[in-house]
């Protein structure tokens, strides 16, 4: 008698989880959209927290040690099991997971520039318009390293906060930001896109690597979770954001350094422009290379071949350099954090008590 083997059961329900910020849980509901289509029988439910992130809107980014500061409290949750799978912004995961982790899908990328949003109340129509010492407000040292380059007369200003209260703090004339540029992604997918002055894109101002790219984490070898995903999988996405990642991770490079890329397809080539920058944008390194990407690991491959170009024309230093200065700054927090500790013990040693 012939006994045939019994698929396992997709499971009956699962648990998304992600960030808190309104653009995190609209990007979620794109992955719950799909889910609830193809998969009815399945019940879902979302789980959404603040990360590190999140909660620190004060320091700049580039000064944060830690890369995985939108991340690693939601890759907690999904090894517990608390929640089955995570939607990030791609841009905002380190190149390197945990080995117990793994992206089990990037969705189709939404537009990957970065966009200018001038205050409602200014004529400005584009960057180069800004007049001598107007201020624009951004939270990415790539964009302060590319603008200062190409814009020195521009004031940069750090700026921090969800979508929607960055573009309140804008036009609020009397905290002084005359202009923002935000990734245009968050700012379409939140139907913002009425709010943008003006897309930057090449020679200007190279986007982020995964930027405009949704990207769903799953528990390494969770072959349910990996099946139920696998639909939302946009081929020409992943190799374009694989490769970038590759160059990134073969720089050692965080969201907190400035290097931009910017990829396109010409059939099955893929063109990828990258730059390294100064933070003061005085220093520059950047080329275009092209390759016939197939499948993830020619992507891997080009990725690490546009970083070695980089690296022949003198990024190595800059890096260096950046690296140097914000191994000072942490030193410099930690030194005043204790400074400050020690005098609140010496104020509590002081108080008599009657």
């Amino acid at each position: 008698m012939t006994h045939l083997q019994q698929q396992p059961s997709p499971p009956r329900r699962i648990c998304i989880g992600t960030r808190e910020s309104v653009l995190a849980l609209a990007q979620t509901d794109i992955v719950h959209r799909y889910l609830a289509t193809n998969f009815p029988d399945i019940e879902i439910t979302i789980h959404a927290l603040k990360t590190s992130g999140d909660k620190n809107l004060t320091q700049p980014l580039h000064e944060m040690a830690r890369k995985a500061l939108w991340t690693e409290e939601l890759e907690d949750l999904l090894l517990e099991r608390r929640v089955d799978i995570i939607v990030h912004s791609l841009k905002d995961m380190p190149t390197q997971l945990p080995t117990t982790c793994c992206i089990g899908a990037i969705l189709e990328r939404e537009d990957p520039r970065d966009a200018l949003v001038v205050r409602a109340d200014l004529p400005y129509p584009s960057l180069s318009s800004l007049p001598h010492g107007a201020v624009v407000g951004t939270s990415s040292v790539r964009r302060m390293a590319q603008i200062s380059r190409l814009y020195p007369h521009l004031k940069l200003k750090d700026m921090r906060g969800n979508v929607p209260r960055r573009i309140a703090k804008l036009d609020n004339a009397t905290l002084g930001y005359d202009a923002l540029i935000l990734a245009a992604a968050g700012l379409l997918r939140l139907g913002l896109g009425g709010r943008i002055t003006e897309y930057l894109e090449a020679p200007e101002v190279l986007h982020a690597v995964g930027q405009g790219a949704i990207a769903v984490e799953v528990r390494d070898g969770d072959e349910e979770m990996l099946k139920l995903v696998e639909g939302l999988v946009h081929a020409p996405t992943e190799r374009a954001c694989l490769a970038e990642r590759a160059l990134l991770r073969t720089l050692e490079g965080g969201c907190s350094v400035p290097i931009g890329v910017q990829t396109h397809w010409e059939g099955a080539v893929l063109v990828m422009k990258a730059v390294v920058a100064s933070v003061d944008g005085t220093q520059v390194v950047e080329t275009e290379e092209r390759s016939e990407v197939g499948d993830a690991a020619q992507a891997e491959v080009f990725g690490r071949f546009v970083a070695g170009k980089l690296v022949e024309l003198g990024a190595t230093p800059i890096l260096i350099e950046i690296e140097r200065r914000k191994v000072e700054k942490a030193a410099e927090d930690e030194e005043k954090r204790r400074a400050e500790v020690a005098a609140e013990e010496e104020e509590v040693e002081g108080v008599v008590v009657v």
